[in-house]
């Protein structure tokens, strides 16, 4: 057993850890509700855009665009979209392991956050370029990634563009989520749910557009990679913050509840030595007499 400065040590430790943890955790929960707030408000806008591309689109006829163009894939390019720092319970391990299983040797990798990164590197994929996940991500900076895809698809170096990202679902639940997103396709477009509710809700309306439809959807598309691309970055904040609050709570509670049971096991170590003390008392004592 150990003895009681022993326990009494680590029950200090412990203590300190829980104090650490418990501020992580107050931190990444003002952080978090900043970060759900913007991630919740870019799916509406994200929806109007999905609804705009589809109007655009069916009154585009039979429009011509790199982005729409189908063509075989023989090399894809995947986003994959991690966290710079860890301490987030399994969130980038979950995200990481869906990327590994969608391997094949087709594929190169461009990651947006360190942890991403490092285990592609380990795993001795292709890295063709990395980005870091830093605070205050904007949408300029995810601008330059987005653009730095597009290049690739549109010099024909890859002929599909995919994005692995942990999905914002609520604060304890994040699913690591796997979208295509070039080429667009025209699937994509007429598909979605919010171009199909819009396309209900219009009927037989007529729009004219300045400049023409065709032209308008030219100047469209790339914006909308690059938004759709944002709005990724923008979930898988809201996840970081989340998963990192709820793992920082657990650990927290976990201390607590080591703390109890050390101290339980200082005072059954501290009643036992007080009890021998007696014992050695008495036994000298009746020898004497």
């Amino acid at each position: 057993m150990a003895s009681q400065r022993d326990i009494r040590r680590r029950i200090k430790s412990v203590k300190n850890t829980a104090q650490i943890t418990k501020a992580m955790q107050m931190v990444a929960a003002s952080r978090m509700r900043k970060a759900q707030q913007q991630a919740l408000a870019g799916r509406s806008y994200s929806d109007l855009l999905d609804q705009m591309a589809h109007s655009l689109f069916g009154h585009s006829g039979d429009v011509q665009h790199p982005l729409l163009q189908e063509r075989p894939v023989k090399k894809t390019l995947s986003l994959v979209i991690t966290t710079d720092k860890g301490l987030c319970g399994g969130l980038n391990g979950n995200l990481l392991r869906e990327v590994l299983r969608a391997d094949n040797p087709n594929k190169v990798y461009v990651t947006i956050g360190r942890k991403g990164r490092q285990s592609l590197a380990r795993a001795g994929r292709p890295l063709l370029a990395d980005f870091e996940l830093k605070d205050g991500f904007t949408f300029r900076d995810s601008k330059i990634v987005s653009r730095y895809c597009l290049q690739q698809f549109e010099n024909g170096d890859v002929d599909e563009i995919e994005v692995f990202y942990s999905k914002f679902v609520n604060t304890i639940s994040q699913v690591p989520t796997r979208v295509r997103i070039a080429p667009i396709g025209s699937a994509s477009l007429v598909s979605s749910k919010a171009a199909a509710e819009a396309a209900h809700a219009e009927g037989p309306t007529e729009y004219q557009f300045e400049p023409p439809a065709p032209e308008l959807l030219g100047h469209l598309l790339p914006f909308y990679v690059h938004f759709e691309i944002y709005q990724y970055v923008l979930d898988a904040r809201a996840s970081e913050h989340s998963a990192r609050m709820v793992a920082m709570k657990n650990a927290t509670d976990n201390a607590k509840q080591l703390v109890k049971d050390l101290t339980l096991q200082y005072n059954k170590a501290r009643q036992a030595a007080i009890t021998t003390e007696i014992l050695e008392i008495a036994s000298a004592a009746a020898q004497d007499a």
